[in-house]
């Protein structure tokens, strides 16, 4: 089992991680019923937002079931593609592996020179990326073990907008 670093236990964080696993499980299960339907979701220590054309009783449905079912130990459900974590890591890791043979040329001509080591630095980086997003959503920016979170209330905002509310 992984031991997280003290600042991931941070009440703050740790409850935006935990928001954030009941976000992607909310997610998931409305993906289920909203096929290619855009959605989205952004978490915070108090809850969530759902951006999505939802009704407020499927969003209220999915997030009970998603609660529930996290709880029970589907923690598959905390991991999702489509998070920003996997975004972040599918960039920097290439756009940093690029610019490792790149950054000591000190003319134009070396930098052109190096163009195609760096094409495939980036490539590598790249493929490294696609197993580091989930890993990092595991152990990083998710938390599964929702301990005793409970939602409090689903609002919604306006067209597209929901907010799950949680302590």
């Amino acid at each position: 089992m992984y031991n997280h670093p003290m600042l991931l236990q941070l009440p703050l964080v740790l409850e935006t991680r935990r928001n954030h696993a009941l976000e992607h499980a909310t997610l998931h299960i409305l993906a289920g019923k909203y096929r290619n339907q855009t959605m989205a979701g952004h978490s915070n220590p108090t809850g969530f937002f759902l951006l999505g054309d939802f009704s407020t009783e499927d969003v209220k449905s999915a997030a009970a079931q998603a609660l529930t079912r996290l709880k029970s130990g589907e923690s598959g459900l905390a991991i999702h593609p489509g998070c920003g974590t996997n975004l972040i890591a599918a960039a920097l890791l290439p756009a940093t592996f690029a610019w490792a043979p790149l950054r000591g040329a000190k003319s134009t001509r070396w930098r052109l020179l190096l163009i195609p080591l760096a094409l495939t630095f980036a490539l590598f980086g790249y493929f490294l990326s696609k197993p580091l997003g989930p890993w990092l959503q595991k152990y990083i920016t998710t938390e599964a073990d929702l301990g005793d979170l409970q939602i409090v209330k689903v609002v919604f905002v306006h067209s597209g907008v929901h907010r799950i509310i949680t302590k």
